[in-house]
């Protein structure tokens, strides 16, 4: 079956919860401390409208949270469930949020990844990312990055 990208409802939330999880726990080690996508309340932010999964066969896969700015769309995260990583779910999801960030008016999406995820630093980069600044934020060194939409 065909990914299927739709909102987040509250009966996902045990599997959003899970995915970013698992998605994210290699990096703990890494980084010293949980990152902080595993400490975001995905329950208000399913309740707010801004987590999107993908589904197939009825499962969720990943997860993209978009959240609403005066000037950007911020992504605030993205996680594919590790079984389901080299499927090109990731990437549909960024070009998922960058349609989602046209189509609201934006001319500008953001994100942030801890400095020690390299990898992600590398791909944004690649797909068009600027990183604008570096900052310390909750005790996480933060990449801060935009992409311009225009």
């Amino acid at each position: 079956m065909m990914p299927h990208v739709r909102l987040a409802k509250h009966d996902d939330l045990s599997e959003v919860e899970g995915i970013v999880s698992r998605a994210y726990s290699p990096y703990v080690e890494r980084i010293g401390q949980n990152p902080g996508s595993m400490a975001d309340d995905y329950c208000i932010l399913i309740g707010s409208g801004c987590v999107h999964v993908v589904e197939i066969d009825g499962r969720v896969q990943a997860i993209l949270v978009l959240i609403p700015e005066a000037s950007t769309l911020l992504l605030g995260n993205i996680a594919v469930e590790p079984s389901a990583q080299g499927m090109g779910l990731g990437g549909r999801l960024l070009n998922y949020a960058e349609q989602v960030a046209r189509t609201l008016g934006y001319r500008a999406i953001r994100l942030y990844t801890n400095e020690a995820m390299t990898e992600n630093i590398v791909l944004y980069n690649r797909i068009g990312y600027a990183e604008t600044h570096r900052a310390e934020e909750h005790g996480l060194k933060r990449v801060h990055m935009t992409k311009s939409l225009a």
